[in-house]
């Protein structure tokens, strides 16, 4: 999608010009950092023991859950248990 070199603000912003109606980030300030009331789109915080995939893998079914709720402007956290 050539969006490697947007930084949050910016790629939050093509995301939502763009149709995306979900916002998954491993950021857990992105909810100080950006103003997400002005944002059609909800935001999903990954919290893990870390980022990369065999950390992130185990909140997939929680993830799921949590989509089938979603509103735009709102955040949402998944956790391990």
């Amino acid at each position: 999608m050539g969006w490697a070199d947007l930084s949050n603000g910016k790629l939050l912003q093509r995301a939502c010009q763009n149709g995306f109606q979900v916002f998954l980030t491993v950021d857990q300030n992105i909810r100080y950092q950006q103003n997400l009331q002005h944002h059609p789109i909800a935001i999903v915080v990954l919290i893990a023991d870390g980022i990369t995939i065999a950390d992130l893998r185990p909140l997939v079914a929680k993830v799921n859950e949590v989509l089938l709720t979603v509103q735009p402007g709102n955040v949402y956290e998944v956790m391990t248990d």
